[in-house]
C-alpha cells in the first residue's frame, strides 16, 4: 500500500514538471511569434509607404522611431523625485535608518576623541608624577611631553575632522527633515538638503580645514594641559634641588635660573627661548583659528561673538580655507534659527 502511494505521488510529480515545462515552452513561441508578426507589419507597412511619396514614408518613419525612443527612455533618479518614487511608509523607514547609522558613525569617531584626549591626560600626569617625585630627576622631561601632547593634538584634530563628515549629515537630516516636520513655527524650506546629502555620499569630503579643527580642540582642551605643563617646568626649575630664594643672595635668581634650565650642551637661555616660542605659537594658533566656524557639530551661541584683537584670521589659515568651499546647509540651517529668534524678538 505504502509502495503504491509512493508511486502515485511520484508519478503525480512528474506530471507536474512536465506541465511546467510545456508552459514555459509555450510562453518562450509566443513570445517569438509575436515578435515576428511584429516585424512583419513593419515591414509590411514600410513596403505600403513606399507606394506614397518619400516624404510620407520617412515622416511616418521617423514619427514611429521617435515613440519607440521616447517609450524606451526611463526618466532620470534625482533626489528630490525619489520620495515621489517610494511610498512615504518606505521612504520614511529608508531615511530613519540612515539617519541612525549616521549617528553611530559620528558617536564612534566622539569616542576616539575623548580616547586622544585621556592619552594627553594621563601622559602629562605621569610626567609631572615623576619629574616632582625627587629633585634629581631631570625637569627636561616635561618639554618631551609637551612635544607628545602636542602630537596627539594634531592626531585628534585628524579625528574631529572625520567626526564632523558624519555630524554634518546628521545636521542637516535634522534641520533640514526633522526640524520642519516637529517645529510649530513657520521654518522657511530647505529644499536642498537631499540634494546636498546625495552629493555628499557620491563625493565625500572634509566640511572643516585643518587648522579650525587643531584650533578648536586646542581651545577645547588642549591649552589648558601645555599652560599646566608650562608653570609646572617654571616650578621644576625654581624648587629643585632647592629654592632659589634660598640662594646667596649676591647671585642673581635669573642667572641661577638659566644655569638649572641647561639642557646638555643646550645653555639655559636657549631651553628657556624654546619653551617661549613653542608656547606663543600655541596662543596664536588657538586664538588665530577664533573665527573659523565651519564646523556644524559645534552648539554655537545665537550671538555673534566679537574678538576685537584677533577681528582677522590670519593669511596663513585664510588661504588654506579657499582649497575647497563645500556647501554649508547647517550653517544655513543655523541663520534660518537666528532669523527666527530675531523676528520674535522684535515683535
Amino acid at each position: 500500500m505504502v509502495k503504491t502511494r509512493r508511486r502515485f505521488f511520484h508519478a503525480a510529480e512528474n506530471a507536474a514538471k512536465e506541465d511546467m515545462k510545456n508552459e514555459v515552452r509555450f510562453a518562450r513561441d509566443f513570445a517569438l511569434d509575436t515578435a515576428d508578426e511584429e516585424a512583419e507589419v513593419l515591414e509590411n507597412e514600410k513596403h505600403a509607404g513606399n507606394g506614397h511619396t518619400t516624404d510620407d514614408g520617412n515622416s511616418d518613419f521617423l514619427s514611429l522611431a521617435e515613440e519607440v525612443r521616447a517609450r524606451s527612455q526611463k526618466p532620470k533618479n534625482t533626489p528630490l523625485s525619489l520620495p515621489q518614487k517610494l511610498a512615504p511608509a518606505e521612504f520614511n523607514t529608508a531615511l530613519v535608518h540612515f539617519y541612525r547609522g549616521e549617528v553611530q558613525r559620528s558617536n564612534v569617531w566622539r569616542g576616539r576623541l575623548d580616547a586622544t584626549t585621556n592619552w594627553a591626560v594621563i601622559t602629562a600626569g605621569a610626567t609631572l608624577s615623576f619629574v616632582f617625585s625627587s629633585p634629581d630627576n631631570p625637569h627636561f622631561a616635561i618639554p618631551i611631553n609637551s612635544i607628545l601632547v602636542s602630537i596627539f593634538l594634531f592626531m585628534e584634530a585628524r579625528r574631529y575632522r572625520y567626526y564632523e563628515v558624519w555630524a554634518n549629515r546628521v545636521r542637516v537630516l535634522e534641520t533640514g527633515y526633522f526640524a520642519p516636520m516637529l517645529s510649530h513655527q513657520a521654518l522657511p524650506p530647505d529644499k536642498e538638503w537631499a540634494e546636498h546629502i546625495s552629493a555628499d555620499l557620491l563625493t565625500p569630503h572634509f566640511t572643516i580645514s585643518e587648522w579650525e579643527a587643531v584650533g578648536r580642540r586646542l581651545r577645547s582642551n588642549y591649552i589648558w594641559i601645555f599652560i599646566l605643563l608650562a608653570l609646572s617646568w617654571t616650578l621644576k626649575i625654581y624648587i629643585h634641588p632647592f629654592p632659589i630664594a634660598a640662594t646667596d643672595p649676591k647671585v642673581s635668581g635669573l642667572d641661577v635660573f638659566l644655569q638649572r634650565a641647561a639642557v646638555g650642551l643646550a645653555p639655559g637661555w636657549l631651553v628657556v627661548l624654546f619653551g617661549a616660542i613653542f608656547n606663543a605659537t600655541i596662543f596664536f594658533v588657538a586664538f588665530s583659528t577664533l573665527k573659523l566656524k565651519d564646523a556644524s557639530s559645534e552648539v554655537l551661541p545665537l550671538e555673534s561673538f566679537e574678538w576685537h584683537p584677533l577681528k582677522k584670521v590670519s593669511s596663513w589659515a585664510e588661504t588654506n580655507l579657499k582649497r575647497r568651499s563645500p556647501i554649508r546647509r547647517a550653517k544655513k540651517a543655523r541663520h534660518r534659527i537666528r532669523s527666527i529668534h530675531t523676528t520674535e524678538a522684535t515683535k
